[in-house]
């Protein structure tokens, strides 16, 4: 435990281009968004978990299972935008300024809760590093490739070099195993970052990618990527949905959230 103030702010909408609807999509009986909350509930390092939405379904939703969800603008590109006003609205309620905010997507129905803990760590061991962002292994090719599924390149700090939908590194050219990586949406900022990061002018390789951290990268600044153990997939498709479903269905976390 830490003295900081801790929260997690779960973005979702439900205008999703590529499945819209989807934090309302059924996984053995809990929506997707209902599987994100309850696990991050069960971090102990968390004081609270909000879902931030413009979307009046999440909302109800959210409310009848006894969660907190705060209504944010229906303008927003980004994910870091929406949890950067979640925030200031929840701090305005709290009557209190956060430390440190974990963005985690609403499609990660299979997070772990030891992955925040994890993901969190560098912010609390050294007060320089303002973001960091969790990294799995990808573990086949077809997902190396897939777009849906962002990718990093890191230096021998991890800190991260630059985000992609395309397969980076390179395997062209390559003859031996190339470092796979994707980015797992399990984000702290400090709140300085994150405020920060809405003043910052969006960027050409933000807008190409659609990644939020590409704009702190190419304004200077550095994310710390932290390589996490656990193998989840997020959901971005319903063939996303239905694989997500099988995998899960020997979960032994969901049975816990009540």
């Amino acid at each position: 435990m830490t003295d900081l103030n801790l929260i997690a702010v779960i973005p979702a909408r439900m205008a999703s281009t590529r499945f819209p609807g989807k934090p309302l999509a059924m996984i053995h009986g809990i929506s997707m968004i209902g599987h994100v909350y309850h696990r991050c509930k069960m971090s102990a390092i968390l004081d609270e978990v909000y879902v931030a939405t413009c979307d009046d379904e999440i909302m109800n939703y959210i409310d009848s299972i006894g969660g907190k969800a705060i209504m944010t603008k229906n303008t927003h590109e980004r994910a870091s935008d929406r949890v950067a006003e979640a925030t200031l609205k929840i701090e305005d309620a709290i009557g209190e300024k956060t430390d440190i905010i974990v963005l985690i997507q609403g499609d990660e129905p299979m997070i772990v809760p030891e992955m925040i803990n994890d993901a969190v760590n560098p912010l609390i061991e050294d007060s320089t590093i303002g973001v960091s962002n969790l990294m799995a292994d990808i573990k086949s090719i077809d997902e190396f490739e897939d777009p849906n599924e962002v990718k990093v390149v890191v230096n021998e700090n991890n800190f991260a070099l630059y985000f992609s939908r395309e397969p980076i590194p390179s395997r062209k050219k390559y003859d031996n195993q190339v470092p796979m990586f994707k980015q797992v949406c399990v984000i702290p900022f400090s709140r300085d970052y994150l405020l920060r990061f809405t003043t910052l002018e969006p960027t050409s390789l933000e807008i190409i990618e659609s990644v939020d951290m590409n704009r702190f990268l190419e304004h200077g600044l550095k994310i710390k990527m932290v390589r996490t153990k656990y193998e989840t997939y997020s959901v971005d498709t319903k063939k996303d949905l239905e694989k997500v479903k099988r995998l899960m269905k020997y979960d032994n976390i969901y049975s816990k959230y009540y």
